[in-house]
């Protein structure tokens, strides 16, 4: 199963309490990928301290898809 949030055109803090809250509900091997308008850097450390998985491409719009595994 994959979950998707757009989070673009969101000030912060949006987007990061919305990934949290998809967090809570990410089952293993089911995979969340996530829309940025910009790198989540504040993201990546929690994702580390949760035992997540991360991967992240530049798109050609200059937003950001990150894939996350838990």
């Amino acid at each position: 199963m994959s979950l998707i949030l757009d989070n673009r055109g969101l000030e912060p803090p949006q987007p990061m309490m919305r990934v949290m809250e998809a967090l809570e509900t990410l089952k293993e091997n089911e995979v969340l990928t996530i829309i940025n308008d910009r790198k989540p850097m504040f993201l990546y450390e929690h994702l580390e301290m949760e035992g997540c998985k991360h991967e992240t491409s530049e798109n050609e719009d200059g937003s950001f898809t990150i894939k996350i595994r838990r």
